[in-house]
């Protein structure tokens, strides 16, 4: 006679593939700091749908008026808002692939390739980081003044297409994402150094990359102190463009609001877009790690 027994799962492990829930608190905190982040953004929505004598009173509004497809319309006159966005997207899009693409490929070489120097030079990378940007004002605008770049959009785009946080960054998601062995492999094979970074690096750095560009993007995009230096009204990008709202005595402040919508914008609907993408990379490089 055989007595077949049936091993009863343990407490944790019956838990561990139970999701998690959370109760009203937990709710009530996300409420609270949902709230909190969306206030601005719905506070600049309704001061750009007031006029500046509303917004001058006490207490100031706190609901929509009728006034936001006007203030619209002359923010995108007044600061040639069209040319403004279509040059920020240029410099913000070409910014994030360079820095993308060239700190994946530093990032890789101080991770996983042997050279004279390496440490040295990383620290030096590093080190850059600890210099304030006002500094190289000065030895940057002489520079791009001597090239004939001044007011055209390579003088905002060139000095930044490579961030030493960006090469640090993929640096040390490299180390631990990227076995040697699999690079190893591939040499093996007869790979060259191009299709190892091509076939192996980027798809193995894809959820670092998306993350690193992003963060590019909306810092290119929101950059204000070397544009204003480097860009004029002529040809400006949005920050540059809304320096040129609300002149005069007394300034404009609805329209000022209108025009910081507009420059606000395309930065939702590109994260509405490309939100699961980019959430998803981060979650996948997590695991990885």
């Amino acid at each position: 006679m055989t007595i077949t027994t049936t091993a009863r799962p343990r407490r944790g492990a019956r838990r561990a593939g139970r999701q998690l829930r959370g109760g009203p608190f937990t709710y009530a905190v996300l409420a609270l700091f949902t709230a909190g982040s969306l206030f601005p953004l719905v506070w600049t929505a309704i001061a750009a749908s007031r006029d500046n004598t509303r917004l001058a009173r006490t207490p100031p509004p706190f609901w929509f008026g009728g006034r936001l497809m006007s203030n619209l319309g002359t923010a995108w006159t007044e600061a040639n808002m069209g040319l403004a966005l279509l040059n920020t997207a240029l410099v913000a899009g070409t910014i994030a692939l360079g820095t993308v693409l060239f700190c994946t490929v530093a990032g890789f070489a101080f991770a996983k390739l042997r050279f004279r120097f390496k440490d040295a030079l990383l620290l030096m990378t590093i080190g850059t980081m600890m210099v304030p940007p006002q500094l190289s004002v000065v030895p940057l605008f002489m520079v791009v003044a001597d090239l004939g770049w001044t007011n055209q959009l390579q003088a905002v785009i060139l000095p930044t297409l490579v961030s030493a946080f960006g090469v640090f960054f993929m640096r040390q998601y490299l180390v631990e994402a990227l076995p040697t062995e699999l690079i190893e492999a591939a040499r093996v094979d007869g790979a060259s150094s191009l299709r190892v970074v091509w076939h192996i690096v980027f798809p193995v750095a894809r959820p670092a990359m998306a993350v690193l560009g992003m963060l590019s993007f909306v810092q290119a995009w929101n950059d204000f102190f070397w544009p204003i230096i480097a860009l004029t009204q002529e040809n400006p990008t949005v920050q540059v463009a809304l320096t040129g709202l609300g002149r005069g005595y007394v300034p404009d402040q609805a329209v000022i609001m209108a025009g910081a919508l507009l420059g606000t914008l395309p930065l939702l609907l590109a994260f509405t877009l490309f939100g699961k993408q980019i959430v998803g990379g981060i979650m996948q490089g997590a695991v990885k790690g």
